[in-house]
């Protein structure tokens, strides 16, 4: 029987601490997701006062990194260079803040961020990631 790595809660309660210790650091309200490989939701917090409409995006964009096993930045880079493609596959956010979550090379799942600028929300994911 083959065995893969996981993402565990732990390991998402650990990962959104990062990210949110980033966001606390800059002054930043974000919405926080962790999903596992299959894009289900495992975390999700939102900071006070955070605008409602950033769960969701938060959520779509962990959701879009684990689907298609990259940051969600390549899909905004692919659409600012005119590959508008990207806003026609299913489930794309081509918005920076989706992160895949990879442990010995296999994708175990995806954190999003929303609530700031694109590229803040990337450097909030960015420190969550850092940490697995």
């Amino acid at each position: 029987m083959a065995s893969k790595p996981i993402l565990t809660l732990d390991d998402a309660k650990r990962i959104a601490a990062a990210a949110e210790a980033e966001a606390i650091k800059n002054g930043w309200r974000v919405v926080i997701a962790v999903v596992d490989d299959g894009g289900h939701l495992m975390y999700l917090q939102r900071s006070h006062e955070t605008q409602f409409g950033s769960v969701d995006t938060a959520i779509a964009k962990a959701h879009s990194a684990v689907a298609f096993q990259r940051p969600t930045k390549a899909s905004e880079d692919a659409v600012l260079s005119g590959r508008l493609i990207h806003l026609a596959l299913p489930g794309v956010i081509p918005a920076e803040g989706g992160v895949p979550l990879v442990r010995d090379d296999v994708v175990i799942g995806a954190l999003g961020v929303s609530g700031v600028r694109s590229v803040q929300d990337g450097q909030v994911a960015a420190a969550g990631v850092a940490v697995l």
